[in-house]
């Protein structure tokens, strides 16, 4: 006979899977940070939300959350998780390459921010333990929003994107000794004296510390060993999973937090060679179990308390961005940083962010931050972490106005030959356009290379190639470059913006012109064929040709019949990806359809 099944025992779990699963995909979609849409969901579904109208309205107990207290333990593994992949995110390497940045200006901007913090907290009127840790609460900035904008803008690598990093690196670290803190707080709180109960809570942590510290150097590498051995993901995944909680339960045994435990296991981890593997096997989990704990946040937003604390929380979301904004700014430029890179940087860091929530729900629960106080505090921080995007599209609209203008080596201010001699114009300067550029030259075919790179047009004119600075998406400077006499335009670039843009240019100016560019993909090259190229070469495709071709050949097929089967299946898809019929003659001139380098 079947079992009964209670709907209720899994409707949380569901609610769950359906933010993560619909609603976050769909608010991407919309552009919406992923962060914010849990927060979101949890304020609408959360017991302050719909979730407090199931009295009256029954039907929404399917679909809301009414006690957020449920949520609490996957929550904690999802700090747990971060802490551990953040632990394993680190090397030694890492930080000393960016120890200056790391330990000066990351560590320079904790210490002022959670002072001037701090200071403000307890002049209106909070205890020296609470205003100590709503002062490092909020000198913490949200690392996983704060990576995911510079990411999603290619950013990661700049000035400012290299200088966010290392304060957000410094500020992980920070977020263990803190943790720490809360745990020693908490045990002497109203308890004996505070020297005495620091000493037995040190003693306590670092034997804690120590036992995971040696058993992990001793049985991590041969556990993970026997694991790969088996060629069993299962295995490899169940064998991360236990580590990262094993280790956190074993410090939250001594008193610590399990995020604490789980951050040593990803460093001792991080020394092994089963580190990024680990990453990608985590990555999944710490994804949801991340979400559940800004889901659990956002349930914790109770819409009342705002109402009736507008002037305080708007207050507080502007002055903690301000004040952290300004202290970053004077400290980037003391580690002489460019003015752009010193105003990005602040306005990116300057929001508050998820480690505020658990500083401060910690010390809450241990009765060392009154709930109130808690609650108009994170208010505030949530309202900065929503103003965030906006803020990163201000922060590079302003660096990109402040930024100095770019100091030209002289090989870059080479003009362009005027002297309207047909030849190729090749765009980009890169690998690829090096060989194209190379096959002109053996088959005697004159060309220029344009690229907006000023040190590679400097390397390569060095080297003595024709190769001309300038931005081939503007028609007047591929005017200026002979476009109205060459015999042809290559594109070589890979950023699929910008190929659209100089082939729409160049149509403009020429019709007739012979156009090949590189595509991303088919879909790429479908879209440069309406655009009216000649030639779309999608990598995709042409890296699977290379590889079957290899492949057949290595198997013993003739070299004749692979090359012709090569050919033969190249032009069914350029027979595919084309538009066809009357599209096609409009989408390509008949000169251009006709005309040969």
């Amino acid at each position: 006979m079947a079992g009964t099944v209670d709907p209720s025992v899994y409707k949380d779990a569901v609610v769950v899977l359906a933010t993560a699963g619909v609603v976050v995909p769909l608010a991407k979609s919309l552009r919406v940070n992923s962060i914010i849409a849990f927060v979101a969901c949890g304020a609408l579904l959360g017991p302050f939300g719909l979730g407090g109208l199931v009295s009256k309205l029954p039907l929404l107990s399917t679909i809301t959350v009414s006690n957020a207290e449920a949520l609490a333990g996957p929550a904690e593994l999802g700090v747990a998780f971060l802490l551990f992949v953040i632990g394993l995110e680190l090397s030694f390497e890492r930080l000393m390459t960016m120890k200056r940045l790391v330990f000066g200006l990351g560590l320079g901007q904790v210490g002022l921010c959670a002072a001037a913090i701090g200071l403000a907290a307890y002049a209106l009127g909070q205890p020296a333990a609470a205003a100590l840790i709503i002062g490092f609460g909020l000198a913490l900035s949200s690392t996983a929003m704060v990576v995911e904008l510079l990411a999603a803008k290619k950013r990661m690598t700049t000035s400012a994107g290299r200088s966010s990093f290392a304060i957000l690196l410094c500020q992980d670290l920070a977020v263990i000794p803190l943790l720490f803190l809360i745990s020693v707080l908490d045990a002497q709180n109203g308890s004996g004296s505070l020297l005495a109960g620091l000493a037995q809570a040190f003693i306590q942590a670092f034997a804690a510390i120590a036992t995971i510290v040696v058993i992990g150097r001793l049985a991590l590498r041969p556990l993970f060993r026997l694991v790969a051995s088996t060629d069993s993901t299962e295995s490899f995944m169940a064998a991360t999973l236990l580590v990262a909680l094993g280790t956190g339960l074993i410090a939250a045994a001594a008193g610590l937090s399990m995020g604490l435990g789980a951050f040593i296991a990803g460093l001792l981890l991080a020394e092994t060679e089963f580190r990024r593997a680990i990453e990608v096997t985590i990555d999944p989990f710490k994804s949801l179990l991340i979400g559940v704990f800004f889901l659990t946040v956002g349930m914790g937003v109770n819409p009342a308390d705002i109402a009736a604390h507008p002037f305080a929380i708007l207050g507080g979301a502007l002055g903690l961005v301000l004040v952290k904004g300004v202290i970053i700014f004077v400290l980037a430029r003391r580690f002489r940083l460019a003015t752009a890179t010193a105003l990005e940087t602040a306005i990116m860091v300057a929001p508050g962010g998820e480690f505020a929530f658990v500083l401060l729900n910690a010390a809450t629960g241990a009765q060392l931050i009154d709930p109130a106080a808690t609650s108009i505090v994170l208010a505030a921080v949530s309202l900065t972490m929503v103003a965030l995007p906006l803020l990163a599209r201000i922060a590079r609209n302003l660096a990109q106005k402040l930024a100095a203008p770019v100091t030209l080596p002289d090989e870059a201010t080479v003009l362009p030959p005027g002297d309207r001699t047909p030849r190729a114009i090749v765009v980009g300067g890169g690998r690829v356009g090096r060989l194209v550029g190379s096959m002109l030259d053996e088959h005697g075919k004159s060309h220029i290379v344009i690229d907006s790179d000023a040190s590679l047009i400097t390397a390569q004119r060095r080297a003595g190639r024709p190769t001309y600075y300038g931005d081939a998406t503007k028609p007047e400077f591929l005017r200026l470059c002979g476009l109205e006499e060459a015999t042809a335009l290559i594109v070589t670039i890979d950023n699929s913006r910008a190929v659209d843009a100089i082939v729409l240019a160049a149509r403009s100016l020429r019709p007739d012109i012979v156009i090949v560019a590189r595509a991303r993909d088919a879909a790429h090259a479908r879209h440069l064929y309406e655009l009216g190229v000649n030639d779309a070469v999608p990598e995709t495709i042409e890296a699977s040709l290379q590889l079957s071709e290899a492949a057949l050949v290595g198997l013993g097929v003739p070299m004749g019949l692979v090359i012709a089967s090569v050919h033969e299946r190249r032009d069914g898809f350029r027979a595919q990806l084309k538009p066809s019929g009357a599209a096609a003659a409009r989408a390509l001139p008949r000169h251009a359809r006709s005309r040969r380098l």
